[in-house]
């Protein structure tokens, strides 16, 4: 945890930087987009590696790529779900800090964290949140959850913004502000996600979910605009100031995320939380940058 505020992806990566490394490791790792992060990020000094997969496969595919692996850990096995496995136990018996998901399906790698024995389990729901830095903004933007839960219960979304609550105070951002976002920002019986902010900020209000100020409903200008929030008379210590939006279901994570993205030009970094270490899932549409930052997401979180 650091006490300064980061407020961009450079800030990210000086405080990784000053830290001591933290060690990845890499399930099924013969996969040639996390062979360029693997070695991007170390040659940064963000992280040391254990690579855990078929060594014949990653040492083919690095040697295509030209990517250099001097320095890196590897484990031969060659079964995809078996590296899986072997690479949540090295995580979970403390040697390593950091998981990431490589050349493997994405529901075999959660089996493995999931698993009863050598898994990473909590009790929480496992909730992915989105770091986003915004051309216009000072700060960083967390959206959550357009990556892992469908259609969240009420108690999900509590354990979903305990979770974020987690990266935040790393962040530097104590307490953060979490907006809980609906189409609206009145109470509206027919609407059910609003009922939902409304019982979520109270949870919050009454310690059910700690380390945060909570709110809702809000609309998304609301919470991330203070002239709209004032404009609408709202009065509340998150409009127009929020650290963390979180959508009502996974569409509206998912689309409001890659806007960001894809139209808003911005830069975004993720992570999967809930997991007793930071678990890293990138996409094979993520750039190369977003890869390198997501990596040292984990490393700062671990």
């Amino acid at each position: 945890m650091t006490d300064k505020l980061l407020r961009n992806f450079d800030d990210i990566l000086d405080a990784v930087k000053n830290k001591s490394p933290k060690r990845v490791a890499v399930a099924a790792a013969q996969d040639d987009a996390v062979l360029e992060a693997v070695q991007g990020a170390h040659k940064q000094k963000l992280a040391d590696f254990t690579l855990v997969g078929d060594i014949d496969k990653i040492k083919a595919t690095a040697d295509k790529l030209g990517v250099t692996l001097n320095d890196v850990q590897m484990i031969h096995e060659p079964d995809d779900r078996k590296a899986a496995y072997r690479a949540v136990a090295l995580v979970s018996s403390g040697e390593a800090d950091v998981l990431m998901k490589g050349l493997i399906n994405t529901a075999d790698f959660l089996r493995a964290v999931l698993d009863k024995e050598i898994g990473l389990r909590t009790g929480r729901v496992l909730s992915h949140i989105a770091v986003y830095q915004l051309p216009g903004f000072d700060r960083l933007i967390m959206i959550t959850d357009g990556g892992m839960n469908i259609a969240p219960t009420l108690q999900q979304k509590a354990d979903i913004i305990q979770n974020s609550v987690q990266l935040a105070n790393v962040l530097g951002i104590k307490p953060a502000k979490i907006a809980i976002l609906a189409a609206v920002e009145v109470v509206n019986p027919d609407m059910p996600a609003t009922l939902e902010a409304a019982a979520l900020a109270k949870m919050a209000e009454r310690g059910q979910i700690k380390g945060a100020i909570v709110d809702g409903p809000l609309a998304l200008d609301n919470a991330i605009s203070m002239e709209a929030a004032q404009h609408k008379g709202i009065n509340s210590p998150v409009a127009g100031m929020a650290d963390i939006l979180v959508t009502p279901d996974i569409e509206a994570g998912n689309m409001l995320g890659k806007s960001l993205v894809y139209i808003a030009n911005g830069k975004i970094a993720g992570l999967i939380l809930g997991a007793a270490k930071p678990v890293v899932v990138t996409s094979r549409a993520d750039t190369y940058e977003a890869k390198i930052m997501s990596i040292a997401l984990g490393a700062l979180l671990g």
